[in-house]
């Protein structure tokens, strides 16, 4: 049995000038995947690259070699030479412990905001890359598949993902449970900076249709609207917007009030009084706090929303401690369907040579028998068919159920030598050892060797 190995890097052990050389490296067209074929110890091979980490799952029968073949990847992505560079700041998993920690990843349990939901998407774009280049097979392949459904279910069993633990997230959070459904509302965000990008990629998630951007510097309003779908606007004509919106959304760096109490108050009077609720993330304030005493006016500021946050963050921290006991039963179950792996090609022999004395008997029993209409030969097929399927049943159980003990070869080799299969498992399974089905023809092959 081989080994499955993770070696990488992230935004806990290494800084953020090591991070971008690598990910940029891996975005150029000389792709790390690209030299798995000069890998003379490395079977597959996966890389996730974000902005927050670098990393290579990997499969190989010999575990040190294929690890230093792995670095050297890495350090020519880096164009370094000197491997001392790499080691301060790498990790390696192996076995168990890379199965764990990729489930840990793709469950947003690892990321620098936990429960942040961008990673599987990442790790799924990475998964097709890796399809193209031909770099996965078998045992990545099932892993990584088995990535995606843990990750949903920690979504689905726990809370993790609910809970807003960024202002910006927040300040959408705190907009979808005053309004509930979010779609039909039309909103401004005044600023471009990176809490308003944020704020503005949250929004889009709840389905929000309807946004304008205003910024001092056009241009960036004009990029951060093309980004989301959105409408800019001069920031002078920030006033006349406020009769159609319903949300308005601060962050910009000014040192002082952009609204004031006077500003609102007048346009309320042509929104006929329509509630309209102010968020202000910004530091210093964007909006004067005498706002909130208008009628039909709500505003929440940063401290507001700093209060959701702490507590949100507090209740994630139990339920990642829900998402790792599901992550622990999850890599537990892999584990054990990896172990099979070891007694598939016995299992496979088996069942390639009973089905080839079925076949045979079934050609001597028809030859003999001319007589025998075509469906009289179907119905000794079938029946033959599950007479085989019986009497394997027991024995291929009982070898999947010994795959896991320390004592499994000795299982396996019984079995070879009880059922003579020396030379079919030789030649039966493939190198991976996952071909559990062995071909069966219909009547017309059967008929043919008749023939």
């Amino acid at each position: 049995m081989g080994h499955i190995a993770l070696l990488g890097m992230n935004h806990k052990t290494a800084p953020v000038e090591i991070r971008e050389q690598l990910a940029l490296a891996c975005r150029s067209e000389a792709h790390p995947l690209q030299a798995l074929p000069q890998l003379e110890c490395v079977d597959e091979l996966f890389v996730l690259s974000t902005c927050n980490r670098v990393e290579l799952l990997f499969t190989c029968s010999t575990l040190q070699p294929a690890v230093r073949e792995v670095k050297s990847v890495l350090r020519g992505q880096l164009g370094s030479t000197a491997s001392s560079e790499l080691d301060p700041y790498c990790y390696v998993y192996e076995d168990g412990e890379a199965v764990e920690h990729l489930f840990r990843v793709a469950s947003s349990l690892d990321s620098m905001v936990i429960g942040e939901p961008q990673i599987l998407g990442q790790i799924k774009a990475a998964y097709r890359e890796a399809t193209e280049y031909r770099s996965v097979g078998v045992i990545l392949n099932r892993l990584l598949h088995k990535s995606f459904s843990v990750a949903k279910r920690v979504r689905s069993e726990t809370r993790i993902g609910s809970l807003a633990v960024s202002i910006s997230y927040a300040a959408v959070e705190l907009a979808r449970k005053i309004f509930g459904d979010l779609r039909d509302k039309r909103v401004l965000i005044i600023g471009a900076g990176e809490m308003a990008e944020l704020a503005a990629e949250h929004l889009r998630a709840q389905g929000v249709h309807r946004m304008f951007v205003a910024n001092r510097t056009l241009e960036r309003a004009v990029e951060l609207a093309r980004q989301f779908k959105a409408e800019s606007i001069p920031f002078p004509h920030i006033l006349d917007t406020l009769k159609s919106v319903d949300i308005v959304i601060t962050s910009t760096g000014s040192a002082e009030p952009i609204l004031t109490h006077k500003d609102i108050k007048s346009r309320m009077r042509e929104r006929r009084n329509r509630p309209l609720f102010f968020i202000d993330i910004a530091v210093p304030r964007d909006i004067e706090s005498r706002v909130n005493e208008i009628d039909n006016v709500y505003l929440y500021d940063i401290d507001d929303l700093k209060g959701i946050v702490e507590l949100n963050r507090e209740e994630r921290q139990k339920e990642a401690e829900r998402a790792h006991h599901i992550i622990a039963e999850e890599g537990l179950k892999f584990r054990q369907w990896l172990s099979t792996l070891d007694v598939v090609p016995t299992i496979v022999a088996l069942r390639r040579k009973a089905e080839t004395i079925r076949r045979n008997e079934l050609v001597k029993t028809f030859s003999h028998n001319p007589h025998f209409t075509p469906r009289e030969k179907e119905a000794l097929a079938l029946l033959t068919e599950a007479i085989v399927k019986k009497l394997l049943h027991d024995p291929i159980v009982f070898l999947k159920k010994k795959s896991d003990r320390d004592t499994k070869q000795r299982f396996v080799d019984f079995a070879q030598q009880l059922f003579n299969l020396t030379a079919e498992a030789e030649m039966g399974a493939s190198p991976l050892g996952t071909d559990e089905t062995p071909y069966k023809p219909g009547m017309e092959a059967i008929e043919a060797r008749e023939k």
